[in-house]
């Protein structure tokens, strides 16, 4: 990308000498022959424009949880593979096109990359549900969808990341000036989940480069099919080599490695609340680097009995079932005032359909992966021990794969187990208000009040103590609001325009208070 005359000349004469010549595009397919497409998706390591085995040869199944066949082997990525890919990013930020890219020109190239992926929407959103088990109309709309605007909302951003000038009380006669710049980090590394693979990358990687950051990603180990789907696809788009880097393999391996690594200025992080600490303390202790953690919620939903009960049913089903229950901001508990609450239960159990992703008809689909189903199990027999109440569900679907039914407990006490620990999975845990406190929790990612009466919901919302507050609404996340979580769901924010800040060097800086994002009302 030349962006000086005297660089286009430099160019144009390095081609005539057949310098400079882009490399072909070499990649060893997958084909599968599913959904009435045939999807080709990349297995192997992305490391400085060329995808490649592990500098070890290993490899490792990724599984279909619609029947648990294995997709086809991928990758597993090596501490020297984390190494060469931080290498490339290092030299692409330090010595490639990107930096030095005129930012218009940049956003124009990540302008290109969403059009693409608009392109390949539909094979896209394919790879996902047979990767991760999300139903194809939802992988389409939201997991492919909203992928694809936060491309292009950070891409309009490029050309807007600005500091400013400030007046000084030393400047006599007016003759000194302060000013602030806004600068790229340098090497970010990001560490995905399982819950929505694209749509994550996504999330955490514009800003990361519209702010003209290089990075190297860890797909989660179960579903990275869609990140090297994506690695491909930036290639088509132009983006030079090194910029992007997508490490397949397991947490405690690449993701550590990132965490240790000395040349890796920022890590971002979506997953668990333990892992979150270790990472961390790891970032901290390996060179300072910058972290942002959006860790686990228990998100609290209380419904008056003064609200829209048609509404406040189809938006309680959706807060908790979304996704089939995978889902960082789903309402771990709610909380239904006590007038109403028999005939709530006796609205939301009802009979979903569970099947097939693929199927339009589908309403509910597999869990993730084995473990995480075995795990949900779990957590529905220690619901039972403790003696809440079993209304509907609570057990593995009889038929292949990792289905799990939707589930309903009631009667639910401050003191058990369900009623502290996220599930992550669909099981709606449900109190009457006088059993229990909406911000008796150490998470604070998201939260939600159903009431007709606009001074009881300022009210409640203003008490909540919860990053994101939805007032009869809810899973309503948009690109431009910050998303992000306060006590132990972590800190700092996606989406938005607070997110450009997190990946840029501010050379006169101020102390920032907490972001509450989007109290919504519908």
């Amino acid at each position: 990308m030349a962006t000086t005359f005297q660089s286009f000349i430099q160019m144009f004469v390095r081609r005539l000498r057949g310098e400079d010549q882009e490399e072909e595009l070499v990649i060893d397919y997958v084909t599968k022959d599913v959904n009435n497409m045939t999807v080709k998706m990349p297995y192997q390591c992305f490391i400085n424009g060329k995808f490649e085995d592990a500098e070890d040869g290993k490899t490792y199944n990724t599984v279909n949880p619609t029947d648990g066949s294995v997709i086809c082997k991928v990758s597993y990525a090596s501490v020297a593979d984390v190494d060469r890919a931080v290498s490339a990013a290092k030299e692409a930020f330090d010595n490639g096109p990107w930096g030095k890219m005129n930012p218009r020109d940049r956003g124009r190239l990540l302008y290109s990359l969403a059009d693409l992926m608009e392109e390949h929407q539909e094979e896209l959103a394919t790879i996902e549900t047979i990767d991760s088990g999300a139903v194809y109309t939802l992988a389409l709309k939201t997991h492919v969808g909203m992928s694809i605007q936060t491309f292009r909302y950070f891409a309009g951003w490029c050309d807007k990341i600005q500091g400013s000038t400030i007046p000084i009380s030393q400047a006599r006669p007016n003759r000194n000036l302060t000013f602030t710049k806004k600068e790229p980090l340098g090497v970010c590394a990001i560490v995905i989940p399982w819950n929505y693979p694209l749509m994550m990358l996504a999330w955490k990687s514009a800003a990361c480069l519209a702010a003209g950051n290089t990075l190297v990603l860890k797909p989660a180990q179960v579903t990275p099919l869609t990140a090297l789907k994506f690695a491909e696809l930036t290639v088509k788009a132009g983006i030079p080599k090194g910029v992007i880097n997508i490490v397949p393999g397991s947490g405690g391996l690449v993701g550590q490695r990132m965490s240790d690594h000395p040349d890796i200025r920022k890590l971002g992080f979506t997953g668990s609340t333990p892992i979150g600490k270790q990472i961390m303390k790891s970032c901290a202790v390996s060179n300072l680097k910058k972290v942002s953690l959006e860790l686990g919620g228990k998100s609290p939903l209380i419904i008056f009995s003064d609200c829209d009960m048609d509404k406040a049913v189809r938006m309680g089903m959706s807060s908790v079932y979304f996704n089939k229950g995978e889902n960082c901001i789903a309402a771990g508990r709610l909380f239904v005032e006590e007038s109403i609450h028999d005939e709530y239960i006796r609205r939301v159990v009802r009979v979903s359909v569970i099947g097939d992703p693929l199927d339009r008809s589908t309403d509910h689909g597999p869990q993730n992966h084995k473990a995480h189903l075995d795990k949900l199990v779990e957590y529905c027999e220690i619901g039972v021990k403790e003696r809440a109440t079993l209304v509907y569900g609570g057990r593995q679907v009889d038929r292949p794969g990792f289905f799990m039914e939707p589930t309903v407990f009631t009667d639910v006490e401050d003191h058990m187990f369900i009623a502290k620990e996220e599930s992550f999975g669909p099981v709606m845990v449900v109190s009457k208000f006088k059993d229990g406190r909406a911000n008796n929790t150490e998470f604070g990612l998201a939260s939600g009040v159903f009431t007709r009466d606009i001074n009881k919901a300022m009210y409640v919302s203003e008490r909540l103590e919860a990053g994101t507050v939805f007032v009869n609404t809810y899973n309503k996340t948009d690109v431009a609001a910050p998303f992000g979580g306060f006590k132990q769901s972590g800190f700092g924010k996606d989406l938005g325009k607070s997110e450009q800040n997190t990946h840029c060097i501010i050379t006169l800086t101020q102390d920032q208070p907490q972001i509450r994002s989007c109290i919504v009302f519908n």
